[in-house]
């Protein structure tokens, strides 16, 4: 039986939250703290378990180290901004607890996200005797599983992905984001790299668009390519991967709006003046933009994201697609929450299982595809999200 330490009470926190207290032959203690202890407080009303609630500025090293030694956790579940991984690591290594995030660490001047930062502490980290999990969310996260899933299971050699996340959902609000919309922003407008011959290519944040049929009912959408940091990580894990691309679907009525706040300036991360006052547009954006943990009982319809990897099986070339579905008002249902936050919650707390487990433990800093990917599976898919595997049929080159 163990305590863990959720840090972050947005959107994904609450998910988090929720299935953790539906682990309590595992988990013993949960405590959620954030820098508004009101909104952890709101959070913790909504479950029939007894979370333990806290503030705290995930800026500052001392303040969660205090916390952490108050709360003696054996897992830190970091679920703050990117901005904060490296002072979450921190404290992690001076009061000895293991640690688990979601995105990768990106600084908050620069729109530039990659895990060298986080990488660095591999020894650091090893000499503690501790394990630090990153990315375990959906994607990055599940997307790393399903492809070391395609190279264990399905693929004698894996030499192409294409990662494909749609969310066929609408929340009919004019503009808004699905998760924090200063990161969704500075992503999606970030210079497009994809994988190929062992380089990484550039081209314009969402210059490359093509149409992909997807299962179940949902159908055609238009899919965009942009740069995505679980292809870093599977390149470099999986070195057979020639080709790795990452797309996602984005509504005309999104690109139009964010083409308006593009030209006007409002996307900018660099700071300017107003009213004698130093402030950056993109975060004044933010604060105007709908919470995207208001949309949970507003937004219908279905997310599907998954994997198609190509490669050499028995001397064939072969294909495999493997999925999740997830159904926006099912998520709000059973937590308060749309979809975009379940399918990162979910798997945020599948991780911390396998590692309070021992299933997935080692010393070190470690990505998704470095553990067993069919020992992760059969914990997520009765947890909420069930995996679909198409072996084989016919699948567009992207």
């Amino acid at each position: 039986m163990s305590k863990v330490l959720i840090i972050g009470a947005g959107g994904v926190g609450g998910v988090v939250t929720h299935k953790c207290a539906q682990a309590t032959d595992i988990i013993s203690g949960i405590t959620l703290a954030s820098r508004t202890k009101s909104k952890c407080d709101a959070i913790a009303a909504q479950i029939d378990y007894p979370i333990q609630t806290a503030q705290v500025n995930a800026d500052n090293v001392p303040e969660l180290v205090a916390l952490i030694g108050q709360v003696k956790p054996k897992l830190v579940i970091n679920v703050a901004l990117p901005y904060q991984d490296l002072t979450i690591m921190d404290a992690c290594l001076e009061t000895g607890v293991d640690y688990l995030d979601t995105a990768n660490y990106e600084p908050p001047d620069t729109a530039k996200f990659e895990y060298s930062w986080q990488w660095a502490y591999q020894e650091r980290f090893k000499a503690a005797g501790l394990m630090a999990l990153l990315g375990s969310g959906f994607d990055p996260g599940v997307t790393n599983v399903y492809t070391a899933l395609a190279a264990k299971k399905y693929l004698d050699e894996v030499l192409e992905i294409d990662i494909i996340d749609a969310n066929a959902g609408s929340h009919g609000q004019p503009f808004a984001t699905n998760f924090n919309p200063e990161i969704n922003i500075r992503e999606v407008t970030a210079t497009c790299r994809h994988w190929e011959n062992n380089q990484w290519i550039e081209s314009g944040a969402l210059a490359t668009k093509r149409s992909f049929d997807f299962p179940e009912g949902i159908g055609p959408m238009n899919i965009y390519r942009m740069y995505h940091e679980e292809m870093e990580s599977l390149v470099k894990h999986i070195p057979s991967i020639k080709k790795a691309q990452f797309w996602m679907t984005f509504s005309d009525n999104y690109l139009k709006h964010l083409e308006v706040l593009q030209n006007v300036g409002m996307t900018r991360i660099d700071e300017v003046e107003y009213n004698g006052q130093k402030i950056v547009p993109l975060q004044f954006l933010k604060s105007v933009l709908p919470d995207p943990g208001s949309l949970g009982p507003l937004t219908k319809g279905k997310t599907c994201i998954g994997v198609i990897a190509r490669g050499i099986k028995d001397g064939q070339r072969k294909q495999v697609y493997i999925y999740n579905i997830c159904d926006h008002e099912e998520c709000y249902k059973e937590v308060k929450s749309q979809a975009i936050s379940y399918t990162t919650g979910v798997p945020a707390v599948v991780g911390a299982l396998m590692m309070l487990t021992g299933k997935w433990h080692r010393p070190g800093v470690y990505n998704m595809e470095q553990f067993d990917p069919e020992l992760f599976l059969e914990v997520l898919d009765p947890m909420g999200l069930p995996t679909v595997v198409v072996d084989g049929g016919e699948w567009p080159e992207l």
